[in-house]
């Protein structure tokens, strides 16, 4: 079979299987066939969780060869771009508003998206090929920032009401944006990894109870 296939990309997997998860409620709650887009979110959150520990898993079996290291940095981009950058726009687009913004929103999230994991990749290849490259900064806000950014905003669905949408889509056009924009961002700790952690279980009992799901 075409891949790697080895425990270093299973919560990859289930991360974006997630994320298609979301992308799926997300059309149903825009055909009125559920009533909340709750689940979408939580889904989000999930992938984001995945995101948070595949890469420690990966680097946890130590006789990787360079081909699943290459394959690692590859897949795990990829899949960034569904769970992270498909879906929330496609959750911005299923909330409604103005059509014109629905669609600017999506493809500039997208969009800048790609461009932020290709640049990533090209950096990573090139630290790679460097013994002495030690950086441990960002360029440009992750793409993975998503997962934590619309839960938050969701919390506010309540205080927003009608205007939700709106706001959703323009932090959509405003995260794409900071993808792209060269700022230096100081790459997270374990510690900060994890308060993550616990920060997004709240996250999901917060939006368990705002969504009633």
């Amino acid at each position: 079979m075409i891949g790697v296939w080895s425990y270093t990309v299973i919560l990859t997997y289930i991360g974006l299987a997630s994320a298609v998860t979301g992308i799926a409620f997300s059309i149903l709650f825009a055909a009125g066939e559920i009533a909340s887009i709750g689940i979408p979110i939580v889904c989000l959150l999930f992938s984001g969780f995945c995101d948070m520990f595949d890469g420690r898993i990966a680097r946890s079996k130590k006789n990787r060869t360079e081909r699943e290291k290459q394959f690692g940095i590859q897949i795990d981009s990829l899949c960034d771009t569904v769970c992270f950058g498909v879906l929330p726009a496609i959750i911005g687009f299923c909330l409604g508003g103005y059509t014109v913004l629905r669609i600017i929103s999506a493809i500039c999230l997208i969009l800048c998206g790609v461009i932020r994991l290709a640049y990533f990749n090209v950096i990573e290849m090139e630290r790679r090929s460097d013994p002495n490259n030690h950086d441990t900064n960002y360029t440009g806000l992750p793409i993975t920032s998503t997962a934590i950014i619309f839960p938050i905003l969701f919390c506010f669905k309540g205080l927003l009401g009608d205007n939700f949408a709106l706001v959703y889509q323009i932090c959509l056009i405003v995260t794409a944006i900071l993808f792209i924009t060269p700022f230096t961002l100081k790459k997270p700790q374990s510690k900060v990894i994890y308060s993550f952690a616990v920060l997004g279980v709240l996250l999901v009992i917060i939006l368990g109870i705002l969504s009633k799901i």
